[in-house]
């Protein structure tokens, strides 16, 4: 039947809102995400204050709002026009300075060598062009500038865990039907490799992995499935941190080639 992006309008209006599946992703990832992004800014030398970062598929701006609060000069820019306007929306109410327009990103409507950092989260696996949104990310990162990424490994592990136990399995799973489709999940080689084809040094990559034990992870899927508890706190039972495996879900960072401008 295949993938069901349609689904980020449909429930374009839960973003924010713990009891939407969507906001999962707050909870349970945007934690380990901001962390890992500190921790490689810091280790090059980079202040973020005043950088201009893009944000390709940045849904209701979960993840964009927390990366304008490092100091960056937020744009974030997503297929879903109803899913832009809730991040507006937000935005506004937060005082945040976040500009928003509805693109996609194998096609992006700034000018080359733009955005000091771009960042692509829980994204990558759902686009239909893989390539041309690599190739869109290093024609507007700047030379010197810094790319991060996570998605989901396409393996066994990622097959029973992603598609089956969390998506298909009525007893528990807590994603929607079609949120994810494994042939295109992206094994982590395959993706250093694109990066380079387009002038995108990989700096590597690392796995996610839930820090809770299989116990407490099984117990937290069964307590939402009955509604005992909401997505929002799912997503902090899991607990979301690095991990040297990756069979599920990992992130990285690459460097695009050329001096610094």
């Amino acid at each position: 039947m295949g993938i069901d992006n349609e689904l980020y309008t449909r429930l374009a209006a839960t973003w924010w809102h713990e009891d939407g599946v969507l906001h999962l992703l707050h909870t349970a990832l945007n934690p380990v995400r901001l962390a890992y992004f500190r921790q490689i800014l810091t280790q090059r030398g980079i202040d973020p204050g005043g950088k201009r970062a893009l944000d390709i598929g940045c849904g209701g701006g979960l993840l964009a709002e927390e990366v304008a609060r490092l100091g960056c000069r937020v744009t974030g820019i997503d297929p879903s026009a109803a899913s832009i306007l809730v991040a507006q929306i937000h935005a506004a109410e937060m005082r945040l300075g976040i500009t928003y327009r509805v693109a996609h990103g194998e096609s992006i409507p700034y000018p080359a060598a733009t955005f000091d950092l771009v960042y692509c989260c829980d994204v990558l696996e759902h686009v239909d062009d893989l390539d041309a949104v690599i190739a869109e990310t290093a024609r507007v990162l700047k030379p010197g500038g810094i790319y991060f990424y996570d998605t989901i490994n396409r393996n066994f592990a990622s097959k029973i865990i992603a598609i089956n136990v969390l998506q298909n399995w009525s007893w528990l799973s807590c994603l929607p039907p079609r949120l994810h489709e494994w042939r295109r999940f992206i094994k982590p080689g395959e993706l250093h490799t694109l990066l380079g084809r387009h002038g995108i040094t990989s700096g590597g990559s690392t796995g996610l992995v839930p820090g809770a034990n299989v116990i407490t992870l099984v117990q937290a899927l069964r307590r939402r499935k009955r509604g005992a508890i909401n997505y929002g706190e799912l997503g902090r039972r899991l607990h979301m941190r690095p991990s040297r495996w990756s069979l599920g879900a990992y992130m990285g960072f690459g460097v695009k080639r050329g001096e610094a401008g």
